[in-house]
């Protein structure tokens, strides 16, 4: 994760707000992922499911056919580089995370 440390009030912390913002992008029409509804048309379409059982705080999706589930905040200003790196890992040569 990137991100510059600051030092306040006596405490070292990881600042990712100063570090370089990271976008999800579509491979296949090269657009970047910029809400929850763009995303899902694309898992459905790749056979992701939404899952309503699990956390009511998360936004969820799962595959029939592995174990595999997706979760992110159900703010979409929350979704992080760590929620993309996620979806990039379990939908290979889909999805790309670049600097913003």
């Amino acid at each position: 994760m990137s991100g510059v440390w600051v030092f306040n009030n006596g405490v070292f912390r990881l600042d990712g707000r100063h570090g370089k913002r990271k976008v999800l992008v579509h491979l296949p029409s090269g657009e970047v992922v910029s809400s929850y509804t763009f995303l899902e048309q694309i898992l459905i379409g790749l056979g992701w499911e939404r899952y309503y059982d699990g956390d009511p705080d998360l936004y969820q999706f799962h595959k029939h056919s592995s174990i595999d589930l997706i979760s992110l905040p159900k703010d979409f200003s929350k979704f992080n580089s760590i929620n993309m790196y996620d979806i990039v890992i379990k939908n290979p040569n889909v999805f790309h995370v670049r600097d913003k």
